[in-house]
């Protein structure tokens, strides 16, 4: 299928070269000439507008956006909405909150436009392993999208959740639940490096994936960071939060849901900054290596 892509950093680049791999037409804009310039070297159409972006692309569009949450994608709805036709549809991929994918599914529908809030999950290795997505909106929106889609992710790695706001909301949860699991990987490494025992974490983390209980990608992820620098000692415990563990915690507060994992992991990222602990570096090496989120190296 032909579609435009807006936002070519970590997670863009990445999705649209999986789309040109799989044979779609792919025009491509960013605000930095240099992506734009290596994705026309991937095969796709080189876009330096969003002007030239919609204009590359033939009605109904389908353009797929991957930027920043908040502010950013409604000042592009402000662009975009003068520039679109009745009939085109807009993705909506990046971390947004969930009440505002509602709200901004009512502004476009108004303009008789569509939109999908897609929650994409993958991180960098994404391009490799493909990504999973939980999208929210109109079936007939869901369907358009259906070969890209397909191409994006793995086998089952996509599904229609519900309206407008659900795939956000899915994707909202589904990293406060994250948040849970890394802390929790992150404490018992920090209670392994303790011990009397001088364990090599990056086997302990490999022997745990050969049929145990607790196997997961996360640990393959912790095995790869204990094999480029067994004791952490290159990064500082700094751990960032991008907002969704915040969110989910207040949604599970006005539904009246008790997620203690989740707060006190997201209370444990705030005290990480505080200071410096080893759990807070096996949780910034995780995050690193799946998403390729910046590290603090350590003075």
């Amino acid at each position: 299928m032909q579609i435009g892509f807006i936002g070519l950093g970590r997670m863009g680049a990445n999705m649209t070269l999986r789309l040109l791999r799989a044979k779609h037409s792919v025009a491509a804009f960013d605000q930095a000439a240099a992506a734009v310039e290596a994705s026309r070297a991937q095969g796709a159409v080189p876009a330096l507008t969003l002007e030239a972006l919609v204009l590359a692309l033939e009605p109904p569009r389908a353009l797929w956006a991957m930027i920043p949450a908040g502010k950013p994608v409604d000042d592009l709805i402000d662009r975009l909405i003068p520039l679109l036709a009745p009939g085109d549809l807009l993705v909506d991929g990046g971390n947004s909150n969930y009440k505002d994918s509602r709200r901004r599914a009512e502004r476009l529908a108004a303009a008789r436009l569509q939109f999908v809030d897609a929650g994409v999950s993958g991180g960098i290795w994404g391009l490799e392993n493909g990504f999973c997505m939980m999208l929210g909106g109109a079936a007939e929106s869901i369907e358009r999208l259906r070969p890209a889609l397909d191409s994006l992710a793995p086998k089952d790695g996509w599904l229609h959740v519900g309206p407008a706001g659900a795939g956000h909301y899915a994707k909202m949860v589904h990293n406060g639940i994250e948040y849970g699991l890394m802390q929790s990987y992150a404490e018992g490494f920090e209670i392994l490096n303790a011990g009397d025992y001088r364990y090599d974490l990056a086997k302990i983390a490999h022997l745990w994936n050969q049929g145990s209980v607790v196997r997961s990608w996360l640990l393959e992820l912790a095995e790869r960071a204990f094999e480029k620098d067994p004791g952490l000692e290159h990064i500082r415990g700094w751990v960032e939060d991008s907002g969704e563990g915040r969110w989910t915690l207040l949604e599970a507060i006005d539904r009246s849901v008790p997620a203690e994992v989740l707060a006190l992991a997201l209370l444990a990222r705030f005290r990480s900054r505080q200071d410096d602990s080893f759990r807070d570096k096996v949780v910034a090496a995780l995050r690193n290596e799946f998403g390729g989120h910046a590290v603090k190296a350590k003075r």
